[in-house]
């Protein structure tokens, strides 16, 4: 079930708004000013937040803020002010839609339906941007984990970034120098010697997949699948 947080100082509003959602199979939590909001957002996950711009203690702006410091969570802003500043200004902020009070709980619930089902939509584009597969090779770039046919492979922690930068750049050779700059940096005093010494256990880690992780003499590596 999906979860909404209603942050308005009017509790008509917020009745309202609860009344409608709760009949839509939304979960519902309440917050009567901006702060009451911070703090159940820390407490708690939401998978929308409905905010009146005009708020005691703090305003609907200023617990956004606070709020996005900590999750990201898509906000649609209630006003019963229109003017674009406000509106461009809660879209500097991350806000995903702006609804100006009086208004529709049936349209205020579409647009509702619209956000959730876009931010899935992102969530799901940047779990598979961040997950790459090659044939029976998997890896989880944000998980930091590699699966061999199925098998999850153990690595030391440059064995997984190496892995990992030279699959991000499919195809692009990288001379042993440029390596050491992208992957262990600028102030390690190793040499050349290093990124052969884990292009030599990555091979041994990744089994029959070695062959992705091709050898150009005299200039350096690439990943090549």
């Amino acid at each position: 079930m999906k979860k909404l947080l209603v942050a308005d100082d009017e509790m008509a509003i917020r009745l309202g708004i609860k009344e409608y959602a709760e009949f839509e199979g939304y979960e519902v939590s309440e917050a009567c000013d901006g702060s009451e909001a911070v703090q159940l957002c820390l407490k708690e996950d939401f998978d929308l937040i409905i905010m009146d711009i005009m708020m005691p203690k703090i305003d609907g702006f200023s617990a956004l803020k606070k709020i996005k410091e900590k999750k990201d969570i898509p906000v649609i802003m209630l006003s019963a002010r229109g003017e674009e500043y406000d509106k461009l200004y809660g879209f500097e902020l991350g806000v995903d839609d702006y609804v100006v009070k009086p208004f529709s709980l049936k349209e205020l619930m579409a647009r509702v339906n619209v956000v959730i089902r876009r931010h899935q939509k992102d969530e799901v584009a940047e779990t598979n941007k961040n997950v790459l597969t090659f044939e029976g090779l998997t890896l989880n770039i944000t998980g930091r984990s590699v699966l061999v046919d199925g098998e999850r492979v153990n690595m030391t922690p440059k064995e997984y970034d190496l892995l990992f930068f030279l699959a991000q750049n499919n195809d692009i050779v990288f001379s042993r120098d440029e390596l050491l700059d992208k992957v262990w940096g600028f102030e390690f005093g190793g040499d050349g010697r290093t990124v052969d010494t884990h292009i030599k256990m990555l091979r041994q880690s990744l089994g029959a997949y070695r062959k992705f992780i091709v050898t150009h003499r005299g200039v350096g590596y690439k990943f090549e699948a």
